[in-house]
């Protein structure tokens, strides 16, 4: 499939670079705040990144429809609105089938709106491609980020209390035949810099190990 410029994009490519190459956390290090916030555990992490998808999609699919229609000067702010409108959705989601997540997830999911990843792939991507192209970015780039937010949130929920999805994986000290201790800073948000510092210097070795 061709873009704007006359260029062939393979949607294999797309999908790929969303998910290692190009993923937005540990290679374009975008959505920090997020990814430091909720990744205190699965289930909030989960949704979060769900959301993001959702928001992702929509507002891609949406964006690449009027691209023909947008003014240089008036794209940021149709961008905006546009993500705008289905954050709103997926928050009021929440908030009805969810209220303990919503609660738990706090202003986090209505600050997807000014969420780098969202309004990069408008811009990047969506903007200049057709649908197809636009909608396969956008599950690449959010199930890129969702995975590595489960991923820094098992750690941290592991080692801070010896479960997953709040179920006991590993016996913990007070257990009879117990022998972890769970780390409590882990929790923390130290914990949070300190996983994905770990992450992010395990990708750059094997990126460097890869180039050789």
């Amino acid at each position: 499939m061709a873009n704007n410029e006359g260029k062939t994009i393979s949607a294999q490519n797309v999908l790929l670079a969303g998910l290692w190459r190009e993923n937005p956390v540990l290679r374009l290090l975008l959505g920090m705040c997020p990814t430091l916030a909720v990744t205190a555990a699965v289930k909030p992490a989960l949704t979060m990144g769900c959301s993001v998808i959702f928001v992702l999609i929509c507002s891609n699919i949406v964006v690449s429809l009027m691209r023909n229609l947008l003014k240089p000067h008036l794209r940021i702010l149709m961008f905006t609105l546009t993500i705008a409108t289905f954050v709103t959705i997926a928050d009021l989601f929440l908030k009805a089938f969810q209220p303990d997540m919503s609660e738990a997830l706090g202003p986090y999911i209505p600050l997807i709106i000014v969420n780098c990843i969202i309004i990069c792939r408008a811009e990047a991507c969506a903007s200049k491609n057709g649908l197809f192209i636009s909608i396969v970015d956008a599950i690449g780039m959010g199930v890129g980020f969702t995975l590595t937010l489960c991923v820094l949130a098992a750690i941290r929920e592991l080692l801070a209390t010896g479960m997953i999805f709040e179920i006991p994986v590993l016996p913990t000290a007070g257990d009879s035949d117990g022998w972890f201790v769970p780390w409590a800073a882990m929790g923390m948000p130290v914990g949070a810099f300190v996983t994905l510092g770990l992450l992010l210097a395990g990708v750059n070795l094997i990126t460097r190990k890869g180039r050789r």
